[in-house]
């Protein structure tokens, strides 16, 4: 059974629910540090208040009881400026100092005008009466913050504690005084801490806002890719499947033609590409047929020759249909072996990579080459070149140079086989604005046909009397090779004596 794959959307919101969650994780780890980071750095600071609270009662050698504690809270009420609430507990765990008994928003240099004296254990709830008005003291619960049990705990390490009273939230640090050597009583430092909170909660609210934010964009992004990349993808991967599995009904991806991005530019690449392929494919259908019929008129004379053969007992006779039966056998031969070229050709072109070439450099090498070949056959065929003044320069195409080469050869081929001897191939060479043309002139027989441009077709019939040695591939193979460079070619007669011309226009190299 064939495994179904996950999409890439699927994919991509599972990577971002997992990362969410580790987010997720490492956030509520981190909210939940924030407070007691906060509640942390109070307690230190009410540490401070406590070492030097204990450093002026045993420098000033007060007595833990009620009488010097309350003095002392009146000497030294500076050291407890912006603290909600300082209490002195002795061993037993009994009050016996609050500065709630105290005004402490008066200046540190000058004694409360008004001042109720209040029992231990009832400052609470009291009131303060202050320019002849009363005020009201922080309301704070002794028995709401601690009970006597509190001091039990204790075990040579501060005591922090942390109390939600009234929507307010207060934190206190309990420690052991000593003065002397002895262990003389508790003091405790409260101090309202809302803005713990506040600090807290503006992060949370930070923070959530944060992600849902981020969210939003994933979220965004995720739409954004599903309709603009995901689903043009999961079209074109429907299309190809269609293509292969030969389905009746095709894909239209022709909205995606508009797109210049890279989607667009895919959509029109495997368009293209598909289009060649098919091109390719009934090409190679149609040349297949057009084997098939080439070879059974050969075969079809071949078979007659040699049935006939063995009846005939004239020498004469004999000579002629072993002619036939040897001119059949180079036909076959011919048409099979550039048959089998062709496909590779048509193989080679599509991984050979164009470069800069010089066409009359080309030109050059391949007309040396059949002068050669012409002076060894002994055939009196002039070829002449005609080019342009190039002041050095050379007529640069973007091309492969091989191919060019095969196109020249099959030119001159095609023109020789039509020459008679002592006649002149003329090959010239013009510059226009954006191209160059190379025109194959010869005094042949030219074309006989209305209509010229049949002669570059496959296996075209209009053939000299040596056809065993032409399958009637050479033209279609040239103009298969110019317009895979972007080239032209046309075919016409002379106009001014008989002979053809075969005029190919290829794109300058810019």
């Amino acid at each position: 059974m064939k495994k179904k794959s996950a999409s890439i959307l699927k994919k991509f919101l599972l990577f971002n629910l997992l990362v969410f969650s580790i987010l997720g994780l490492f956030t509520i780890i981190y909210l939940n540090a924030i407070q007691p980071n906060l509640v942390k750095q109070r307690i230190a600071n009410h540490i401070i208040i406590i070492n030097n609270t204990k450093d002026h009662l045993n420098r000033l050698n007060v007595k833990f009881n009620n009488q010097s504690i309350q003095k002392f809270l009146l000497s030294t009420r500076f050291l407890f400026q912006g603290l909600d609430r300082v209490q002195f507990y002795s061993l037993e765990g009994d009050l016996i100092g609050d500065t709630n008994t105290l005004d402490l928003d008066k200046s540190v240099f000058s004694k409360s005008e008004f001042i109720i004296e209040e029992k231990i254990g009832e400052a609470g709830n009291q009131n303060l009466v202050k320019d002849g008005k009363k005020e009201k003291i922080l309301d704070i619960d002794d028995k709401s913050f601690f009970g006597k049990d509190i001091f039990m705990k204790y075990q040579d390490k501060p005591i922090v504690l942390e109390n939600k009273i009234k929507n307010n939230f207060f934190v206190s640090t309990l420690e052991k005084v000593q003065l002397n050597s002895n262990y003389s009583g508790y003091i405790i430092v409260t101090e309202q801490a809302n803005d713990i909170l506040i600090a807290v909660e503006e992060r949370r609210n930070f923070i959530i806002r944060t992600v849902l934010a981020v969210g939003l964009v994933i979220l965004i992004f995720s739409l954004f890719l599903n309709k603009y990349i995901l689903r043009p993808i999961k079209f074109l991967v429907l299309y190809t499947e269609a293509i292969k599995e030969k389905a009746d009904t095709s894909i239209d991806v022709s909205k995606f033609f508009v797109r210049e991005d890279e989607i667009g530019k895919l959509t029109k690449s495997i368009e293209n590409m598909t289009s060649e392929l098919q091109k390719r494919t009934n090409r190679a259908e149609t040349f297949s047929t057009d084997l098939a019929h080439e070879i059974r008129n050969p075969l079809a004379s071949l078979k007659g020759a040699s049935e006939l053969i063995d009846k005939t007992k004239d020498l004469k006779e004999r000579e002629k249909l072993l002619n036939i039966i040897s001119h059949d056998v180079e036909r076959i031969e011919r048409l099979i072996t550039d048959y089998s070229q062709v496909l590779k050709d048509e193989a080679s072109l599509s991984r050979e990579k164009m470069e800069k070439v010089d066409l009359i450099s080309i030109i050059n090498n391949v007309v040396e080459e059949f002068k050669y070949n012409l002076t060894n056959q002994n055939k009196d065929i002039e070829i002449k070149i005609k080019s342009i003044k190039v002041n050095g320069k050379g007529l640069y195409v973007l091309g492969i140079a091989n191919r060019l080469e095969q196109v020249i050869a099959n030119l001159l081929d095609n023109a020789i086989s039509f020459s008679t001897d002592k006649s002149t191939i003329d090959i010239e060479i013009k510059e226009k604005k954006d191209n160059y043309l190379i025109i194959v002139l010869d005094q042949g027989p030219g074309f006989k046909e209305k209509s010229v441009q049949k002669i570059f077709k496959r296996f075209y019939s209009n053939r000299p009397k040596s056809f065993g040695e032409h399958s009637g591939l050479g033209l279609n193979i040239v103009k298969n090779i110019v317009e895979l460079h972007n080239g032209v070619i046309s075919a016409s007669n002379r106009t001014n004596m008989n002979g053809a011309m075969i005029e190919v226009s290829l794109p300058k190299y810019i």
